[in-house]
């Protein structure tokens, strides 16, 4: 019924002229074109896109204007989250979620609990456990799965997506033993004896997720919609989605001719997709009301920080045998940066460590010189541990570096037993980009964090978890004015999509894409900005979600 009734209101918007709308009585923010926030009472829109802002003159401007009352509301531009996993989202909204879990036998009872009340499915999976916030911080084993789960294989994939834990008959299906080979970009975690334990890292867990059945379109309709009701909840209209295959680009696609995306998508083809080549040949796809548009590829550097799967410089300091994994071999740095530039398609690169930053950056240097595209705002996706002296090549090469701010309040406990204090110098800077001149595009890497935008908005002016910890800020010297962290999460993440002018702002000419919220980010204490909530997202001028 939904998709049915979005698609006869673009019909009626594209084919009849009604009167404009004119929304009046709202504390309005945006930035102009320029980045200069202004504020506004009054806005007009028509056609789904914003014709005018201001203040009661506007009834003026406007008779014939049907009214619509904000309430005294605060009107903010739709947040884009510039780097999530659309179809991972809806996948752990409908999964067993181990976010957040205070032990491994804490995680196994809810694993236990959710394959009982699930004994239709094949496979358990699920996600969000992460071995930092339990007592021991080690990794956990297939044996604690196995004391509940022996019949149906399970794998759960650790908070930042870089490795899963699975029990012995997953290890099982897919063959795994003592004789089996580290992948190439994979670890297999062993005991002593050399055994598999039963968890996998990076690319190692390939040979697992492989044997998970094919997602049917119904699955697909099931974690989009989910996943499109969340973000719409949160007040998120845009999202650059990290990394798509080509069935799900197809499906996309399908539901962008059905005129029933939930949110806009700005999606990132998977570099190690096997059709990678033939969706670069079918060129941009892009309609004519921005719901989808697809001009970029997403490609993998390394791992993450916190199963030590980031490619550093030099070793970690908590494990000195061990500086991290690639996941694009170097070999391959240079003909995947050449097929994706010379089609013209914008390259976003999976960097976290500060090696694979250095090498992301010497490539697109190189890539440049010989076949050009500069030009493309390019980007580095986390950007999350640079070496000093490599952040003023962002600016120089025109990199984007594209960052997750509940990235850092979520390492501060762990970062630097990570990589020691001298390399935190160039780690979450996101102040030092600013004052360089490098443009920041915001997201949150959900369901690695939870998509809330306003809790990396919280983040980032504060560099504090929720609970208001570390008491000053972590590194606070990095933290950003929230005029600054607006910024990243509308503007500036339009700007790194190319779409800067018609998303990211109300001023007239872009889409009437807005959400009314219950307090002032602007006003507020700081440490409040997590709290706010959204009670109406519109998209193009049509309300899209309102808080029951």
């Amino acid at each position: 019924m939904k998709k049915l009734l979005y698609a006869v209101l673009i019909f009626i918007s594209s084919t009849v002229h009604a009167a404009p709308s004119h929304i009046f009585n709202v504390k309005g923010y945006t930035l102009d074109n320029n980045g200069q926030l202004l504020s506004f009472s009054n806005l007009v829109f028509d056609g789904g896109k914003v014709v005018a802002i201001g203040g009661q003159e506007l009834n003026k401007q406007f008779p014939n204007a049907s009214q619509i009352d904000g309430k005294a509301q605060v009107m903010l531009p739709g947040l884009i989250d510039a780097h999530g996993h659309v179809m991972g989202l809806g996948e752990s909204l409908l999964e067993v979620d181990l976010r957040g879990v205070a032990s491994a036998q804490q995680a196994t009872q809810l694993v236990k609990d959710y394959a009982q009340s699930h004994p239709e499915l094949q496979w358990i999976t699920g996600g969000g456990w992460n071995q930092v916030l339990w007592p021991d911080k080690q990794f956990p084993s297939a044996q604690l799965l196995d004391e509940y789960i022996q019949d149906r294989p399970v794998i759960l994939s650790r908070v930042d997506g870089h490795a899963s834990w699975v029990n012995s008959k997953a290890l099982e299906l897919a063959g795994i033993t003592k004789e089996t080979l580290d992948p190439p970009g994979g670890k297999i975690i062993r005991d002593a004896k050399g055994n598999p334990t039963g968890v996998l890292i990076d690319k190692a867990d390939n040979l697992v997720w492989q044997h998970l059945p094919q997602s049917s379109e119904d699955s697909m309709k099931n974690k989009l919609d989910v996943a499109g009701e969340h973000l719409l909840s949160l007040g998120i209209t845009s999202v650059h989605d990290a990394g798509i295959g080509k069935t799900i680009y197809d499906y996309y696609k399908k539901r962008q001719a059905e005129h029933s995306l939930p949110v806009r998508i700005y999606p990132m083809l998977s570099a190690s997709d096997p059709h990678l080549s033939a969706m670069l040949k079918t060129g941009f796809v892009q309609d004519q009301y921005d719901y989808l548009y697809i001009r970029s590829v997403k490609a993998y550097g390394d791992g993450a920080l916190g199963s030590r799967g980031a490619a550093l410089l030099a070793p970690y300091s908590d494990a000195p045998d061990n500086s991290g994994l690639l996941l694009t071999r170097e070999a391959d740095f240079k003909p995947l940066f050449d097929l994706v530039l010379s089609h013209g398609f914008q390259l976003n690169f999976h960097a976290i460590g500060d090696r694979a930053n250095h090498m992301v950056l010497d490539q697109f240097a190189d890539s440049f010189k010989r076949i050009g595209g500069q030009e493309f705002r390019n980007r580095v996706e986390h950007a999350q541990v640079v070496a000093v002296e490599d952040i003023p090549r962002f600016l120089s090469l025109n990199i984007i570096p594209s960052m997750q701010p509940t990235h850092a309040t979520s390492d501060k406990n762990m970062a630097e037993d990570r990589i020691g204090k001298a390399r935190l110098k160039g780690a979450y800077a996101w102040q030092t980009f600013l004052k360089q001149g490098s443009p920041l595009a915001f997201g949150s890497d959900f369901p690695v964090e939870l998509a809330n935008p306003f809790y990396g908005l919280h983040a980032a002016v504060t560099r504090q978890d929720r609970d208001d910890q570390p008491v000053n800020g972590w590194i606070s010297e990095e933290a950003l004015t929230t005029e600054q962290a607006f910024r990243a999460f509308t503007l500036d993440a339009a700007y790194a999509a190319h779409q800067e002018k018609v998303l990211g702002g109300l001023t007239p000419g872009k889409w009437a894409d807005f959400i009314l919220v219950d307090q002032d980010i602007f006003k507020v204490e700081p440490k409040n900005i997590w709290k706010t909530q959204v009670s109406e997202t519109w998209i193009a001028g049509e309300l899209r979600y309102t808080k029951p």
